[in-house]
């Protein structure tokens, strides 16, 4: 069994990477990457590498021969007709080489909203392609919380966001990283999808209870109706709040806590990932 991890250099893909190297030998594992200038690690850790760029068609051919399952990590391309014409161009490319397998990163819960949303239409793609499939619906990462502004609430003992029922199922990269390694590394599933989303919603009053006890000082919560963010708008066009035990049985344990999971943020570290 030969397994593509496409985007290996990337935060999520140098996770799986590690994750999956601790389940399967590297002689199995090919890591797909844009920039060839990126492979010197990767082939030390007995990696064989190759170069997939999903806006040129001849690198996704060359990549995929002799793949039996293919890991795509959606595009990060901001455009949706680019993107979706990349995801597009990457299932043909793994149609007619004659993968058996396809895996894909999609959203949490997309299917709940619009259905022409780049998620939902990369997966009606997959099937209507006739590949076998597994969809990994990720729930939003952990990482939004960046932009609330952590430090300052540290440092002046008040997270201040928008007033409303907001909750959260936000998971850490870690967490997800964990669990697509282990469906990779299973001979199954096929023809099934999982939303990876926390068993249980957190609130911002949880958030600051969390920077609490990694400033050793009390943050409060206090709500702003004068806070003007773009963060709010788009959290409110997702579902937040659905939950399902999917991440945490794949991942055979339970999340990793809130405090924890926004340490890095409070105190970064030199290097998260190895193939970051």
């Amino acid at each position: 069994m030969q397994i593509i991890i496409t985007g290996a250099t990337g935060q999520l893909g140098g996770l799986i990477l590690e994750n999956l190297l601790q389940k399967m030998p590297a002689g199995q594992i090919i890591a797909g990457v844009r920039d060839p200038d990126k492979t010197a690690e990767l082939r030390q850790l007995g990696l064989e590498t190759r170069i997939v760029n999903y806006d040129v068609q001849d690198t996704l051919d060359k990549a995929f021969v002799d793949v039996t399952k293919l890991l795509l990590i959606s595009s990060p391309h901001t455009d949706d007709t680019v993107w979706l014409a990349q995801h597009l161009r990457v299932i043909d490319a793994a149609q007619r080489a004659g993968v058996d397998h396809m895996l894909y990163t999609s959203f949490a819960f997309s299917q709940k909203g619009k259905s022409d949303n780049v998620h939902s239409l990369t997966e009606q793609a997959i099937q209507d392609s006739g590949l076998r499939y597994t969809f990994l619906r990720n729930a939003l990462y952990i990482d939004f919380v960046n932009v609330l502004g952590l430090k300052e609430a540290v440092s002046s003992g008040v997270l201040t966001t928008l007033p409303g029922n907001w909750r959260f199922n936000a998971v850490s990269r870690s967490d997800l990283a964990l669990a697509t390694a282990a469906i990779l590394a299973h001979s199954g599933p096929e023809n099934q999808s999982y939303e990876l989303t926390a068993s249980q919603t957190w609130t911002f009053d949880n958030l600051a209870k969390a920077l609490s006890g990694l400033a050793g000082k009390p943050v409060i919560h206090r709500e702003d109706p004068e806070i003007q963010h773009w963060i709010y708008n788009f959290l409110s066009t997702i579902d937040t709040v659905s939950t399902t035990t999917d991440l945490e049985r794949w991942m055979g344990r339970e999340v990793t806590p809130l405090k924890e999971s926004i340490l890095p943020f409070i105190r970064p570290q030199e290097k998260r990932t190895l193939l970051d």
